[in-house]
Formats: C-alpha cells, sequence, structure tokens
C-alpha cells in the first residue's frame, strides 16, 4: 500500500475573522505576510520529510480562503519534484472544471514529471463549489466543461507529432503543441475523486485512480461501484491500486495523545463548510439526483453533507462529532500506532480493500513538532505492517463478499 501525507496548508490565524463565511469574501487584511510566510515555509518542509520516511506526497489547491492558502497545485510541486528523490508527487487536485487554460496545466504537469524524473501522479478535479464564483464560470456546465478539459490535457501530453487544433464548447485553441513533454509515457498516471457511485462509471472506463474517503459507507459504495460496472463490461476486476481511501490521522505514543493530535487536524472538518449559502451550493453545480436528495434530508431535519452519516446511514455532524464518533464513520484514524493499524485494517475489509492511503496527517493548528511526531510514528511503526493486509490474496475473497453484499445492488 503506497501512503500520502497531505495537509491543505491552512492559514487559521484568520479563521475567527468572520464566523459566517471563510470563502470568498473573506478581506486578505486578515493575512499578515510574515506568519504566512513561516507557514508555507513549514509545510514544505513538512511535505519533504516524506522522502526520509517513507511516505509519498499530496498537494492540493483551493481559491479565496484561509482554510487551503496553496493557490496551484504545480508551484509547490515543482520545489518538491527538485527537493525530494523517492516519493511519489500527487496533485489532488488540479480543478480543471474552473481553471481557464488546460494547455497550461498539461505544461506544467509535463515539467513537474521531468524534473521529479516521472514521480507525478496527475490528479484532476471539477473544481470545489465556492470556486466556481472567483473563477467567473458557469455551475450548470461544470461536469462537461470538466471532461472537455481532461480531454485537451491528456491530448496534450500524449501528442507528439506536432500541432493540433482544439474546437470545443468550452476551449479553443489554434496550436497546442506543448514543450516539454513529460517523463511518463504516455502520461502521468491519472487520478479522480468520486463523490457518488453514479459519477464513478467514466472514471472506470478509463482506469484511472478513484478517490474517496471521510466516510466508510461512502467509500465502500464508490469502490463497490467501481467495480460493479467493470464487471458489468465483462472486464477483469481492478487491482487494488486503483483505489484511493482519504482520512484525518493522528499517532502518539498514547490513544490520548493520538487523538488529540487528531482532534487538531479536525479543525480541517471543522472550517470548511463555513461559507455564505450564496456561495457554498451555486445553483447547477448538483446533479439533480443529488440535489433532491438533499432537500429531503433537509424535510427530515438533516442538515450537512451527504457523507456525514455513520455506516447505518444516521447522521453524524463531523465539526461536532467526537473523534471516537469519526473513527466509526471511517473519517480518522487516531491513537497509537497499533490502535491506528487495527483501524486501518477493520476499514480496509469493510471497503474491500485499496491500494492508496490518503493521510491527512496536518490540519488545524497542529503544531510543526507534533505533526511531524505524528508522521513519524506513522512510517516507524505502521507503514511497515500495512503490507500484512493482503496477506495470501484475502482481498479476492473481500471483494467477492463485497460484490454479494446488497450495499452493492443498492449502486
Amino acid at each position: 500500500m503506497q501512503v500520502y501525507h497531505f495537509s491543505e496548508n491552512p492559514y487559521p490565524q484568520a479563521w475567527d475573522a468572520d464566523q459566517r463565511s471563510l470563502r470568498v469574501t473573506l478581506p486578505n487584511k486578515h493575512f499578515d505576510p510574515n506568519v504566512g510566510a513561516e507557514l508555507i515555509n513549514r509545510y514544505i518542509d513538512e511535505w519533504a520529510l516524506c522522502d526520509e520516511l517513507g511516505l509519498n506526497i499530496w498537494v492540493n489547491e483551493h481559491h479565496s480562503t484561509p482554510t487551503c492558502v496553496t493557490a496551484s497545485t504545480m508551484l509547490p510541486m515543482a520545489m518538491l519534484a527538485r527537493e525530494t528523490k523517492r516519493a511519489r508527487l500527487l496533485t489532488l487536485g488540479v480543478p480543471i472544471g474552473v481553471r481557464h487554460d488546460p494547455v497550461l496545466v498539461a505544461e506544467e504537469a509535463a515539467y513537474v514529471d521531468l524534473v521529479s524524473r516521472g514521480r507525478l501522479e496527475l490528479g484532476l478535479v471539477k473544481g470545489y463549489p465556492t470556486e466556481i464564483a472567483p473563477a467567473n464560470v458557469n455551475p450548470a456546465s461544470i461536469g462537461e466543461r470538466f471532461w472537455e478539459a481532461h480531454d485537451l490535457i491528456v491530448k496534450a501530453l500524449t501528442t507528439h507529432d506536432g500541432a493540433f487544433n482544439w474546437e470545443g464548447n468550452h476551449f479553443h485553441f489554434r496550436h497546442v503543441n506543448i514543450w516539454p513533454r513529460p517523463f511518463q509515457q504516455p502520461c502521468p498516471p491519472i487520478w479522480i475523486t468520486a463523490f457518488s457511485p453514479h459519477s464513478v462509471r467514466p472514471i472506470a472506463d478509463r482506469g484511472y485512480v478513484v478517490a474517496a474517503g471521510i466516510n466508510a459507507r461512502s467509500g465502500r459504495s464508490i469502490f463497490g461501484a467501481y467495480r460493479a460496472h467493470l464487471a458489468d463490461l465483462g472486464r477483469p476486476a481492478p487491482a487494488l491500486d486503483r483505489f484511493g481511501y482519504m482520512v484525518l490521522v493522528g499517532v502518539g505514543d498514547t490513544e490520548e495523545e493520538g487523538q488529540r493530535f487528531a482532534r487538531q487536524v479536525k479543525g480541517y472538518l471543522d472550517t470548511t463548510g463555513i461559507v455564505h449559502p450564496s456561495f457554498g451550493n451555486p445553483p447547477g453545480y448538483q446533479p439533480v439526483a443529488a440535489r433532491v436528495a438533499e432537500v429531503r434530508r433537509g424535510q427530515q431535519g438533516i442538515t450537512g453533507s451527504a457523507f456525514q452519516t455513520d455506516r447505518d446511514g444516521n447522521p453524524v455532524r463531523y465539526s461536532t462529532a467526537s473523534i471516537p464518533e469519526l473513527i466509526k464513520a471511517g473519517a480518522v484514524f487516531a491513537g497509537t500506532p497499533d490502535q491506528v493499524f487495527e483501524q486501518i485494517r477493520e476499514l480496509y475489509d469493510y471497503v474491500g480493500g485499496f491500494g492508496h492511503l490518503l493521510a491527512m496527517m496536518h490540519g488545524g493548528v497542529l503544531s510543526h513538532e507534533d505533526t511531524t511526531k505524528s508522521m513519524t510514528l506513522f512510517s516507524k511503526e505502521v507503514l511497515p505492517r500495512l503490507a500484512e493486509l493482503d496477506k495470501g490474496g484475502q482481498t479476492e475473497e473481500l471483494v467477492k463478499r463485497f460484490e454479494e453484499s446488497a450495499l452493492v445492488a443498492q449502486t
């Protein structure tokens, strides 16, 4: 199993500036460049440490928010491509649904892949709904825009015999001919996130890595839909490396310390949804079925994301839930190294296995010292044991058992 360390690079010093909205509208007068410089360099140092610890690196980007000050995944990736030697470099993700120049994405990806000598993992995402307004794009067409941008990026990365013309519904380029081209051929591995079983099919069709997580029930359903779709097509069962699961992680010398680390990382869950309603769900962004389901939950008095549930589908408000509750929901692994390993094993069995663990080991106000301690304990005492999860081919039995379950039939 491959493990990726993640931080969303928050600026928590501004989290109390506006209780109504931390996205889009919060003035950047609340950003102190001296504090920001220290934080950003610290986060890069923690990513660079992954190379020594045998961990991989995951970087994402968001815009107009103190919950994530990474303006572009490719900026830190270019630095880390040079500074590291072994770690895989995952950009999950580049929000091509709201980006205005897919060709530039292809050029930057090729550059990072070359500097790293073939260690880039290219993660592509639609873009967070609050970024519709700053990007000035139409939320109703973002899904179509995403897949057109995807097609253009892949063609730019894999075309080597001269310029081509692109005339689509959203992008127009008379001459596309990127220099340099990527190190990995035909192009770096592609990852795409999925938030429901219905969004999995085009990802599975292309054989990409699907990323899910923060909720055991949804992860199980999404991975199962991927497997079931390939089975319906008569194609071989996907390998475990087609699945990535994201979770918040805190590892300490004691259960209390590990849970304390995780409680601070949980600042990510506590703040990511603080946004004025006019920006949180732009009309047309969600598929009709998802929007109808959200309205029905509201009629039942259930608020928050559909992913904020326990394994039986009962609502769990992540922003106020305890760490034990979040462990049960599949959003957190926390405690001693032994406890964290057993939590990983239990969730691995529940979802039918996965090949990539996307571990958010920093978040909120967790200090540099505590972050590096948690990362180091994970690397030394949990990471070596992950090979035990698929000894003797047990995953084949897990998948078979899962595919026979009622949950897959429902998806």
